[in-house]
């Protein structure tokens, strides 16, 4: 019966993970701007929503965005 109940909760808990969706995109520009623009063009592309994580500036700016449904 234990081994039922747990059988179970893994089946539950592994549905929930193939349910969500994140990917982590980046992109590179010569400005903030122009590097979320990249973000937000891919985030469009692929039908969902951007978080910005990180951005880095030095002689350009990589930015990097986690896309959600």
């Amino acid at each position: 019966m234990k081994s039922i109940k747990t059988f179970v909760a893994v089946s539950a808990l592994s549905l929930m993970s193939f349910g969500s969706f994140a990917q982590s995109i980046t992109a590179t520009a010569s400005t903030l701007d122009a590097a979320e623009a990249h973000i937000a063009a891919q985030a469009k592309d692929a039908g969902a929503s951007y978080k910005i994580t990180e951005a880095f500036t030095g002689n350009q700016v990589h930015m990097t965005a986690e896309l959600t449904r």
